[in-house]
């Protein structure tokens, strides 16, 4: 007799993209501007430099207001590996492990380096015109250097001739990313960010629609120039991104977590994606792996989906045959009758799978 148990496969993203999510580069250097070399003026700008990371390693502007950041702040270079000068601008180079490190003892929860990759679509119309942003152009530096500010890493289209035909007003800022999904595949991110952004004035405005997975997210903002509203866009994106990725103080729970179809390659990439979350290896059997890790089901189900690991559901199980009415007394005197374990989900454990 068998028992047989069949699985089915939730698929985790209705945006079909090559997920390429990947550790954020220079996640713990800040350069901010300073006025002059003065010592006053030095102190301040590892202050803003401080403010600068912890939203991008909390994505939330409040937590600024965390009571553990003031004695930090009095002396934030004991977070600081080296910092020096560039013309105007201080270039903070944060010690990872100490920072981490002090800011969780300050009551702060923190997103992971590993962050979704966003293939940014960024269109300025200005005088009638309008101009698709290239990775290439002038015109992708304010961009790019927001990214950098608020943690996000980011892809620019090449805004080839294609590019921009299909890169309208319209299709940007379209409730569903369809018209943009086939020219999306190439460049293998993880969500799509639409931008577009014209004068208001004296001012620069910009909608923006971010789409990841199921999720849909949009707003307006207005800022004085160009690039402080990239820098306005990237934060609205990062503080609606990173409640995805990051457990609230008390969320975390331990959950057991059993990963299938496991080789090398992807084992070093598994590591990776579970880091925030102190994972311990509990089990390897196979290609299957178990770990014990800290995170709420909702945090671990978004880091997971990064790497395009799928979670794996158990159905009950069919019914076990009963005995033929036919069956001899000895046979039925030599058989042990074992009734199945009533089969239910075992508490905190998640099965995925690539």
């Amino acid at each position: 007799m068998r028992l047989i148990t069949r699985l089915f496969v939730l698929a985790l993203s209705a945006i079909s993209l090559p997920a390429l999510a990947a550790p954020t580069s220079g996640l713990y250097q800040v350069r901010t501007a300073v006025s002059s070399q003065q010592p006053e003026d030095r102190v301040a700008g590892l202050n803003r430099a401080l403010d600068i990371l912890v939203v991008r390693l909390t994505g939330d502007s409040a937590a600024l207001q965390a009571p553990g950041l003031a004695e930090l702040r009095k002396d934030p270079q004991q977070l600081v590996s080296q910092y020096g000068v560039e013309g105007s601008t201080l270039v903070v180079n944060f010690d990872p492990l100490t920072t981490e490190s002090r800011l969780r003892d300050a009551g702060l929860a923190l997103w992971g380096a590993n962050r979704p990759l966003l293939l940014v679509w960024w269109l300025n119309e200005q005088d009638g015109s309008s101009t698709l942003v290239g990775d290439s152009q002038e015109q992708a530096a304010p961009v790019q250097a927001a990214a950098q500010n608020r943690g996000l890493p980011i892809r620019l289209p090449l805004a080839d001739l294609q590019e921009q035909l299909v890169a309208t007003s319209e299709s940007l800022s379209a409730a569903q990313p369809d018209a943009l999904l086939p020219a999306s595949q190439r460049y293998a991110a993880d969500a799509l960010l639409g931008v577009v952004a014209q004068p208001a004035g004296d001012q620069w405005q910009a909608q923006w629609r971010l789409w990841l997975g199921d999720s849909r997210e949009q707003g307006t903002l207005e800022a004085a120039d160009q690039a402080a509203l990239a820098d306005a866009v990237m934060l609205a994106v990062s503080q609606r991104l990173a409640p995805r990725f990051i457990a609230a103080p008390g969320a975390a729970q331990s959950i057991t977590l059993v990963v299938q179809g496991v080789d090398l390659p992807r084992m070093a990439e598994l590591d990776r994606l579970l880091k925030p979350f102190n994972a311990r290896l509990h089990k390897a059997e196979g290609n299957s792996l178990t770990y014990q890790v800290n995170a709420s089901p909702e945090q671990l189900r978004a880091q997971l989906a990064l790497g395009q690991l799928r979670e794996v559901t158990a159905v009950a199980a069919e019914p076990v045959p009963q005995l033929s009415p036919l069956t001899t007394a000895v046979e039925q005197a030599g058989a042990q009758a074992v009734a199945p374990a009533a089969v239910a989900p075992a508490a905190n454990v998640l099965t995925f799978s690539w």
